[in-house]
């Protein structure tokens, strides 16, 4: 299988404490860049200092036209969505989508497209359902889709609304995730794993191209 050297990670309620987590567990060799999103809005964020003290992979604020290094973890400017490219990061301050700039959604989805069957996406402890969609556009482009277990969860919604609706590879408490990921990011053979999984509630879905006139999520039919 093609290596996930593309992390992407989705949080919101809760989500710090289960980002120093994960982030503690990286390798500091991990061959893979990593891509953060935590609802923050339009306040000021510490998150990268904090993520700092907890990883042994440099951590930073996401620049706007800058190029992806592997070793790296990237978190979403507040009040900025983060979207990748061929190569490339892009901050921008587009419209909300699911109420949310910066949104899961967004970052998974443009990694999805960029990228494909090379992401793997998480979605962390959160309300509502910010990352479902996102996830389900990594699935449908071969790649590997993560949950945090939401018995963990302090807020489980993010994480059971994507169980609910998309084709999940892994569940599992977040501690047990950067094994996984150092494991995906060398090209491990998950083909067997893969095969067990059940159907997803979006399968066969279509995305027309037309988005939520309220909270700008995209809409399937």
């Amino acid at each position: 299988m093609p290596s996930s050297d593309i992390i992407v990670i989705g949080a919101s309620s809760g989500g710090v404490e289960a980002l120093k987590t994960l982030v503690h567990g990286l390798a500091p060799d991990l061959p893979a860049a990593v891509f953060i999103v935590l609802h923050v809005g339009a306040h000021p964020s510490i998150l990268p200092d904090i993520l700092k003290g907890m990883s042994a992979l440099p951590v930073s604020h996401a620049t706007d036209s800058a190029d992806i290094q592997n070793g790296n973890i990237y978190v979403a400017p507040p009040d900025h969505h983060l979207i990748l490219s061929s190569g490339h990061i892009h901050v921008t301050r587009g419209p909300k989508e699911n109420n949310a700039r910066p949104s899961v959604n967004t970052l998974f989805r443009t990694a999805a497209i960029a990228y494909r069957d090379h992401v793997a996406g998480i979605v962390l402890t959160g309300s509502l359902n910010d990352g479902t969609l996102g996830l389900w556009e990594i699935k449908r482009h071969g790649g590997i889709a993560i949950v945090q277990d939401p018995a963990e969860a302090p807020y489980p919604s993010m994480p059971q609304s994507a169980l609910e609706s998309v084709r999940v590879d892994y569940v599992l408490r977040v501690a047990e995730m950067a094994p996984l990921l150092s494991k995906l990011a060398c090209g491990g053979n998950l083909e067997e794993e893969m095969e067990t999984r059940p159907k997803s509630a979006l399968d066969g879905a279509h995305f027309d191209g037309l988005t939520c006139p309220e909270c700008r999520g995209p809409l399937l039919e």
